[in-house]
């Protein structure tokens, strides 16, 4: 590795592709070598990503040779859920080159490692020194994401009952190829409950909550919604809790004391927070024995490209916030 970073991207037309190319062409110690796209190849970077006219000459290629021969020090693979596995199935990565992988494909313990690359699930707040010793990362999802950081410091604590979640996400949650439920007269002023109880990011959830709470229980029994706006995830998650709530803000505020993204409000808590950050903040609530936490993420920053750029920086031993200090869309 040179004095910064060579990064390369696969599949990077997609809405956590062109944020990934956003944030890693002005990331100071980052170099990209190479976004390939056969679909897209020869074609300007700013023409499929309008945002960064002006900001980029980079041009999409078809060359592989940057992962082969070890040209790239890291390469994200920004493609759609089981297109990892048969990309790293069907092409020979070069050793010594890191993978970051966005999809869903290696983070689940049972399916985390493909020829002889074991991947570490990349939640920082959770493995840090995991990630920051690993050669290959599963980058976690975005409702997954918001969920596990609302709840990870009563795992930790062993203080996990039942749990009832809710979530709204932005349209750009469902990428960018359209479907119905994606076109704009479908989604201005409407809402929708989607694979209620089964998506796909619960058997990721437990798989961390149980890492630090190891028990056959507490179910998650998770409701997510589609909401009408383009980005953020705001979850809420009900649970039974005899902590005080000025004990909880201790316990939050300790199990994040080392997180510089992971933030926790005494005040309500809104989208607008978050939106074009990398950051997480959460609120708690309680009545009684009633405990309801509260937390927010930008699903393609926190939820996707930005945790990617925050692994990456672990794994190569830079600032863990290098890249990352950006702004809210606050108004």
């Amino acid at each position: 590795m040179g004095s910064k970073i060579s990064a390369g991207i696969i599949g990077g037309a997609g809405y956590t592709g062109g944020e990934l190319i956003r944030l890693l062409i002005n990331h100071p110690a980052v170099d990209i070598v190479a976004i390939h796209s056969k679909s897209n190849a020869g074609n300007a970077v700013s023409a499929v990503h309008a945002d960064l006219v002006g900001e980029t000459n980079l041009v999409f290629s078809a060359d592989d040779s940057f992962f082969k021969d070890g040209t790239a020090d890291v390469i994200f693979l920004c493609v759609g859920h089981g297109d990892a596995k048969k990309f790293l199935t069907e092409n020979e990565v070069n050793p010594a080159t890191k993978i970051i992988d966005l999809s869903q494909d290696f983070r689940l313990k049972a399916n985390d490692t493909l020829n002889e690359r074991q991947f570490v699930y990349g939640l920082p707040e959770l493995n840090k020194a995991a990630i920051q010793s690993a050669s290959n990362i599963a980058n976690p999802g975005c409702f997954a994401t918001a969920v596990q950081l609302g709840l990870l410091p009563l795992a930790g604590a062993g203080l996990l009952t039942d749990i009832y979640t809710t979530g709204i996400t932005g349209s750009t949650g469902a990428g960018q190829s359209l479907s119905e439920t994606s076109h704009f007269s479908w989604r201005v002023n409407n809402i929708q409950a989607y694979k209620t109880l089964e998506h796909q990011h619960v058997k990721e959830i437990t798989q961390s909550l149980r890492q630090l709470q190891n028990i056959n229980r507490p179910d998650l029994n998770f409701v997510p919604w589609r909401g009408d706006f383009s980005r953020g995830i705001f979850i809420s998650s009900q649970l039974h809790c005899e902590l005080s709530k000025e004990e909880l803000y201790t316990l939050y505020n300790e199990f994040y004391a080392a997180a510089p993204f992971t933030t926790v409000s005494t005040e309500p808590i809104y989208l607008k927070q978050v939106v074009n950050t990398n950051k997480c903040i959460i609120q708690i609530e309680k009545a009684g024995t009633k405990l309801v936490v509260h937390s927010i993420i930008d699903n393609l920053l926190k939820g996707a490209s930005g945790q990617a750029v925050q692994n990456m920086n672990l794994m190569f031993g830079l600032e863990e916030t290098a890249g990352l200090k950006l702004k809210a869309n606050y108004f």
